[in-house]
């Protein structure tokens, strides 16, 4: 079995690497760090490496034409970051640049590997989103909204799947706070106890090879995905607003 992991470097995804590798999957990792990626090849041990930028849709076709001909079992969609800031207040490049990481390589990808997986009637996606996907998120508005879209578009794609009985599944990973680098990135700090990123990994990688549709670890994260159907948006996002304003900025 081989899987095929973006934003394998640091978190959850370097987690999945090492949860799969130990169940004996072959891998072909990418992220944009290389030296780290050529160390994860040389503990691992059967694994190969491909350095790409995902903000580049040149780049992210570049991963696909890599693995296209490597009968790739699994697709983890896992690479992704937030911004934090009023939204008339962020860089707009910034922005622009994790939409195309967080939106349009997830879609590529998802895209492009789905046709193969149809072709042979087999395949797993697992596509990371968050609990931010079922809200309103004042304060990470765009990254909020590019979660969204992770959790809509794999729900799409899982009724069409099972319109079709089809062996081809697709799992969307919500977790909540998780311990990676993900708020460095975003210049906040926890405003909750997060999950380990091992924790987070391990629950997806069990989900998505029983084919569960939603992977949803921690008793928190549950919580706020059944809650937000009970709280009108408004009022929900003015909840979010003070949840995110509580996190100090760096």
């Amino acid at each position: 079995m081989k899987a095929l992991i973006t934003g394998a470097t640091s978190g959850i995804g370097k987690k999945m690497a090492e949860k799969l590798s130990e169940r004996g999957w072959e891998l072909i990792l990418t992220g944009r760090n290389e030296e780290v990626l050529l160390k994860m090849k040389e503990y691992l041990g059967n694994t190969e490496i491909i350095t790409a930028d995902l903000a580049d849709r040149e780049q992210v076709k570049k991963v696909y034409e890599f693995c296209r001909d490597k009968n790739i079992d699994m697709l983890v969609n896992n690479a992704g970051y937030g911004i934090f800031g009023r939204f008339y207040e962020t860089d707009l490049e910034d922005e622009l640049n994790m939409i195309n990481v967080n939106i349009t390589a997830l879609h590529i990808l998802t895209k492009l590997f789905l046709r193969d997986f149809k072709k042979r009637d087999k395949g797993i996606i697992l596509n990371v989103a968050s609990v931010a996907g079922f809200m309103t998120g004042p304060l990470l508005s765009s990254y909020y909204a590019s979660k969204n879209y992770v959790l809509r578009l794999s729900l799409a794609i899982y009724e069409e799947l099972r319109r079709e009985r089809s062996n081809v599944t697709i799992t969307v990973l919500c977790p909540g706070p998780v311990d990676t680098n993900f708020n460095n990135r975003a210049g906040v700090s926890f405003s909750a106890k997060p999950i380990t990123a091992s924790y987070a990994a391990e629950y997806a990688i069990e989900k998505a090879l029983a084919g569960k549709f939603f992977a949803i670890p921690g008793l928190t994260a549950k919580a706020a995905a059944i809650g937000q159907r009970f709280v009108p948006n408004k009022l929900l996002s003015a909840l979010v607003y003070n949840v995110q304003k509580a996190k100090k900025k760096f």
